[in-house]
Order: C-alpha cells, then sequence, then structure tokens
C-alpha cells in the first residue's frame, strides 16, 4: 500500500506551521465527483487502467499528466498530449504548484488540486540549546521546538532576523540535526561578494569563460552536494541573479559560467535575512516565486531585547568560550547588562564579553558601568571600536594577561579602531577603503562580519 506524502510548510497566512497533503478533485467532465490523495513518489493520471487515477473522457490522453511531489509544492507535467493541458487559461508543459489550482485535461475535464493542510502541535522543548545556540526563554523554546520538527525533514527554511541574532549558527544547528549532517554546510554569503563575482562564486566557472578564469571551477552550490546550502543575507542577492537561483532551486541543477552542460545537485537550502523580503517583492526587489521558493518554512530568530533572560548564560558561555569559565558576575554588571537594549544582539554581547575580559577587573568594571549611562549605542559604540581610541582610558589590566591573551585583545582592538575610522573616512564604502587599506575588500568584509559593524552595502 502507497503511503501519503505530506509536506512541512508555515502557513501563509496565520505562520502556524502545517503538515500538507494534496488532493486532485475532477469538477467536471464524464468523471466528475472522482478524487485521489496524491501518494509519495509520481502520480500518473490518464485514461489507460494502469493509471493511479483514471479518467473516461475521450479527449483525456491513455497516459496524460504525470504528477510529483516536491519539497516545495508539486510539480504536473503534461505527457505531451493530444490535447494538452491548460493551467490559468494557457497550456503547459510542466508547472510546480504550491497551492490550490485548477487544470483543465482534453476538452472537457476540469480538476481542482486541493492542499489539504492540518495544523501541527510541536513537542515542548527541553533543554537550554540547539546545537550551538543556546537560550532557555519563551521565544527561544518555541523557535527551537519549531526547528526539531523541520531538521529531519527536506524542507527548506527561512530565517528573519535582525543582524547578530545567529542565524548561521542556528542553520548549522539544522544540517547537524538533519539527514546530511554528514555531508557539508555550506555558507554563501549574498551580502559579502563583489557582484561581479557571485555567480562564479555560487554557480563555478569553466576555464576561459572569462577574464581570469585560468581554470575551472566548482560553485558553492556544487560544494553543497549531499548537503546543506546556507544563503546568508539573501535579501542582498542581485535581482538580475535571481532568476538563476531560482532554476537552481526548481531543477536542482546548476551550470558553470561559460558551459552548455547542467550538472545535478542533492543540496538542502536554508535562507537568512534581516530584510522584509515580503516589502521588497511588493517592491519589485526581490522576486515572488523565489520568495515561495526559499519560505517554505519560515520563521522568525528572536533579537535579545525580547529574550533577556538567556543574558546572563549567553554572558557565561561566552566567557567559559573563550576559557575564563567562572567569570563573577556581579548583580550590579547583571543589571547593566540585562537593561541594555542590546542593537547588536548576541554577536555584540559577545563583543562585551570579549572586551570585558581582555581589560580586566579594574577597567572592565569602569567600561562596563557606563552602560548605564551611554544609551542603546553605548556598548556597540565600544565593543565594536566605533569610537574615538584617544578617548578610550587606557588598560594597563591587559598587560597582566598571558602574552597570547594580550596580543590577541591587542590586535583586535587595533583592528576594530582601524576598521571603524577607515570606513568612516569612505563613507562605509567597501572598495574605496580596500583600495586606501591595500588590502582585500573580502577581508575587509570578513572583518566587519567579525565585530558586527553596520555598513551601507547600498
Amino acid at each position: 500500500m502507497s503511503q501519503v506524502h505530506t509536506q512541512l510548510l508555515t502557513d501563509d497566512a496565520s505562520g502556524l506551521l502545517v503538515e500538507r497533503t494534496f488532493r486532485l478533485r475532477v469538477v467536471s467532465g464524464p468523471d466528475q465527483g472522482k478524487e485521489h490523495v496524491l501518494d509519495e513518489g509520481t502520480t500518473m493520471v490518464g485514461t489507460h487502467t494502469d493509471n493511479d487515477l483514471v479518467l473516461t473522457d475521450a479527449t483525456v490522453s491513455r497516459y496524460h499528466l504525470e504528477i510529483r511531489v516536491r519539497r516545495d509544492g508539486i510539480e504536473i507535467r503534461d505527457l505531451e498530449t493530444t490535447n494538452g493541458t491548460k493551467h490559468g487559461g494557457a497550456r503547459v508543459g510542466s508547472v510546480v504548484l504550491s497551492g490550490q489550482a485548477r487544470l483543465r485535461l482534453g476538452k472537457h475535464t476540469e480538476m481542482d488540486v486541493e492542499p489539504i493542510d492540518t495544523s501541527v502541535d510541536l513537542e515542548t522543548w527541553h533543554g537550554d540549546r540547539f546545537g550551538d545556540v543556546l537560550g532557555t526563554t519563551q521565544p527561544m523554546q518555541r523557535l527551537f521546538a519549531l526547528l526539531s520538527r523541520a531538521a529531519p525533514t527536506e524542507a527548506t527554511i527561512l530565517l528573519h532576523g535582525e543582524t547578530g541574532t545567529g542565524k548561521e549558527a542556528i542553520a548549522e544547528a539544522v544540517h547537524q540535526r538533519s539527514r546530511r549532517s554528514r555531508g557539508p554546510f555550506v555558507v554563501v554569503d549574498c551580502g559579502s561578494i563583489p557582484h561581479e563575482l557571485i555567480a562564479s562564486e555560487l554557480f563555478g566557472h569553466a576555464k576561459g569563460s572569462f577574464t581570469g578564469a585560468g581554470a575551472d571551477k566548482q560553485g558553492l552550490i556544487e560544494a553543497a552536494n549531499q548537503g546543506t546550502l546556507f544563503l546568508d543575507e539573501i535579501g542582498e542577492l542581485a535581482i538580475d541573479l535571481q532568476p538563476q537561483l531560482l532554476r537552481v532551486l526548481d531543477r536542482r541543477q546548476v551550470r558553470r559560467v561559460g558551459e552548455t552542460q547542467s550538472v545535478d545537485v542533492d543540496i538542502r537550502v536554508i535562507a537568512a535575512t534581516h530584510r522584509d523580503l515580503r516589502a521588497m517583492v511588493r517592491a519589485g526587489q526581490f522576486r515572488e516565486d523565489l520568495y515561495y521558493r526559499l519560505a517554505v518554512v519560515a520563521t522568525h530568530v528572536p533579537p535579545l531585547r525580547e529574550r533577556k533572560g538567556d543574558i546572563p548564560a549567553l554572558a557565561a558561555w561566552f566567557a567559559d568560550k573563550m576559557g575564563r569559565g567562572g567569570w563573577a558576575q556581579s548583580s550590579a554588571l547583571l543589571d547593566q547588562l540585562v537593561n541594555h537594549d542590546w542593537p547588536g544582539n548576541v554577536r555584540e554581547l559577545r563583543n562585551v564579553v570579549e572586551r570585558a575580559l581582555s581589560l580586566g577587573h579594574s577597567a572592565s568594571s569602569q567600561w562596563l558601568g557606563d552602560l548605564a549611562d551611554s544609551g542603546p549605542r553605548g556598548a556597540v559604540a565600544d565593543a565594536e571600536g566605533l569610537e574615538d581610541s584617544g578617548k578610550r582610558p587606557s588598560n594597563p589590566d591587559v598587560l597582566e594577561l598571558p602574552f597570547k591573551e594580550a596580543k590577541a585583545a591587542l590586535v583586535e582592538s587595533f583592528e576594530r579602531d582601524y576598521l571603524t575610522a577607515l570606513l568612516a573616512r569612505h563613507k562605509g564604502n567597501i572598495s574605496r577603503a580596500a583600495a586606501e587599506a591595500g588590502i582585500d575588500r573580502n577581508y575587509i568584509h570578513r572583518l566587519v562580519k567579525k565585530y558586527g559593524l553596520e555598513v551601507d552595502r547600498g
């Protein structure tokens, strides 16, 4: 007996997680009233008795339609029939449907494709972390429960959250809990790759396909084969490249720049953005069809200000990962941390802890004490090096640290100060900043991401 195929997805109207099955229902023609719920694998429709849904309309071909359930909907393929298949009044060869639709087969038969959704009751999450992501507050526990349900499936996931909320760590945790955990986890930062290089980076290229292409190169999509492709900051992907990505998601095939043959890829896709993709769709800045391919399971990653109960545990965890387990957190310090708005989110908190540990007890107490008076941006300004280094208090305690720790603290302090001043001079233009500094722009992108700095990507 065949098994009914279900898909996991987020209902677009309610935002709730549902399991979806599809039913075929004949609404006009000699077979009106016939129904068939789609099974796993391929469903055949036609007049021959071998079909899964057998019709008696003489204008329908013996083998008329082949229907295949996909992770993002169902693919309906007309088998080169005499009288054809129409969708929306137009004859189609192949179409992917994700919701309600009506098809006309031959001259007399109309058939509805109907989604049937059943709400998913999420199990209570037990534990304080999901992979390498820590959280005990209600918003994080809900997120962990949803992700644990989605991770073992092949559903494409879209993570929406502010910069610094840990979307990449969440995506990697999903990968580790999936059936693809032994495969690669490949990260593509759509916001940091220069526009002129992103096609080559994503899809690869053939030798000689453009100036500088001295050898064949495998793209990042191919590199993710048998694993997970994480498309970070997908909202930054130029609209002229979006159709190419859509073709990859539709066909699970990639064609290198300069080549005519496509290569099959078996990938699971997770995307993330801090932008409102729906608003971008309405403004014509993001393709609607690509949005719906990505937002199969869509979820919000809460900012740190919505989960302040996690701050003490996060601060202690960061200190432990930096080799300073047992870091004493006074009640006054915790009050200052909890009362801060954290516009830079978890990444900002990590920088604060790192800076406090590198400064030593006396200087860090004075510096952290300024949080309450400095306003929401105070910690970001100090922790990420956004103030003039000449106004920053000296920190002799760093000289009491072991050599490697002291050196690392001073180097990072220099990097923050230098990069901040450099970007300020060029109004956030990374290309001009890289030219002045004599360093590669991709290295500047990595530093910007490391320290959580905000730049104008426009």
